[in-house]
């Protein structure tokens, strides 16, 4: 009995999520007394996954699988966790992962608990802790089904390098055609740049910009950090910024280690999808903007003064330190 892991990838790379789920998994199955095993779809570098504790790993190569399809995969991963004999498996808390972790509760008859932040702090009885109320608290979850699946929430227990040799096997599950009666036909993605789920560190924007003509100094700040850029949804509403930027509550969430929020006032659904973030850093010239009393940091003044001013003497900061 093994625990099982569902790694993540795009066009066969592994994303952040995959490392942390498998190094997620590697502390239950230590608590279980079991080792891990990973499945993959289409993936490159399989093996490299040994590097954060997995054991062995299921190689799923299917040219109808290339784009993600909630049923296909939930069918192809029931199929491996039988074969495993699996008792707990482990998904990220992505988008892709929450629609396709009810459709596999259902298939194995599972309990499923999602936006877990921490390891198991008991396994007999299996008990995990999650956010709750829009990441405002916790709560402690016990799982009494025999077979759990545990969504792990983004950037919470982080990648943990565990080495270990881990032995790819190929498998190739039997996939019925009702499996794919919903199928992507087109994948619209903005290319080259980093994307916000991925982001160590997220820079947004909000309506305190003025308008879409003085978005530079935020690309130019998120590119000197290397982050990701965003918006709020007023922003995105009114065109500014495409909807894929769009972060809170009714937008994308966000999980980063830094998120700087500039000339955002924070309503309490933007405040709800970035409250995850380890660290929030906000830049307003509204000294009673909402978003002050839930940052790390602040700033009262004037984005176009302050932003200029920080891009320098991060480059600064750079040069002196290349």
């Amino acid at each position: 009995m093994s625990v099982l892991v569902y790694t993540e990838s795009e066009k066969g790379k592994f994303k952040k999520s995959a490392f942390e789920v498998a190094s997620y998994a590697y502390k239950v199955a230590q608590d279980l007394g079991t080792s891990v095993t990973a499945v993959t779809f289409n993936a490159n570098e399989a093996a490299s996954l040994g590097e954060y504790g997995i054991s062995k790993v299921l190689q799923i190569s299917d040219e109808q699988l290339a784009t993600f399809n909630a049923k296909a995969y939930a069918s192809a991963l029931a199929q491996a966790a039988e074969a495993e004999g699996a008792k707990v498996i482990i998904v990220s808390s992505s988008a892709d992962s929450k629609f396709l972790a009810p459709i596999l509760t259902a298939k194995l008859n599972t309990g499923y608990v999602p936006n877990v932040v921490a390891a198991p702090e008991s396994t007999s009885p299996f008990v995990v802790k999650r956010t709750a109320f829009s990441n405002k608290g916790f709560a402690h979850t016990e799982i009494s089904a025999d077979v759990k699946i545990i969504g792990v929430s983004n950037n919470a227990f982080g990648a943990v390098e565990n080495s270990t040799s881990a032995a790819v096997e190929d498998f190739s599950p039997s996939l019925a055609d009702d499996a794919f009666t919903t199928k992507s036909v087109e994948v619209d993605k903005v290319a080259g740049k980093v994307s916000i789920a991925d982001a160590d560190i997220v820079v947004s924007g909000g309506r305190g910009l003025k308008g879409p003509e003085n978005w530079g100094m935020v690309e130019e700040l998120a590119e000197i950090l290397g982050a990701a850029t965003a918006c709020s949804k007023p922003v995105s509403d009114m065109g500014w910024r495409p909807h894929s930027e769009h972060v809170g509550q009714t937008g994308k969430p966000v999980a980063s280690n830094l998120y700087v929020a500039i000339g955002i006032s924070g309503a309490i659904q933007h405040l709800a999808g970035i409250n995850a973030s380890k660290v929030k850093v906000v830049i307003n010239n509204d000294p009673e903007a909402p978003f002050f009393k839930a940052a790390d940091y602040g700033i009262v003044g004037d984005a176009f003064e302050v932003v200029p001013k920080l891009i320098e003497k991060l480059k600064e900061f750079k040069a002196q330190n290349a």
